[in-house]
């Protein structure tokens, strides 16, 4: 048992002192594999439905011209692409060419309910 330890300790010191990239990548990527595996272990599948946001935002569907429907409909496609939108336009507050200041406003302010549950 007492070589068995010492063994250990030797590799240990000679691979922080002795670096290998391919070690290195392979236990990256061993990593990233065990990682993944637990999330999805772990995973307790409450996730955000994009279709709820846009029944949430139906309603007000009266104030959006067709485009603007449209692209909110491409919005709430998936849970990635409301992700994507909520990230570059409503976090950084940049204005998106393809809505109105107010309705992005609105838009943000629904997605922003569900931020929890990306």
């Amino acid at each position: 048992m007492k070589n068995l330890l010492i063994l250990i300790v030797a590799i240990a010191i000679f691979l922080h002192f002795y670096p290998q990239p391919e070690l290195e990548s392979w236990f990256e990527e061993q990593k990233t594999m065990v990682l993944s595996e637990f999330s999805n272990a772990t995973d307790t599948k409450v996730r955000l439905n994009p279709e709820k946001i846009y029944k949430d935002l139906q309603p007000s569907f009266g104030q959006f011209n067709e485009e603007e429907q449209t692209f909110v409909r491409t919005i709430t496609s998936t849970r990635e692409s409301v992700k994507e939108f909520y990230n570059k336009y409503c976090e950084n507050k940049r204005p998106t060419p393809k809505l109105h200041q107010k309705n992005q406003q609105l838009i943000c302010t629904k997605i922003s309910a569900y931020q929890s549950l990306f």
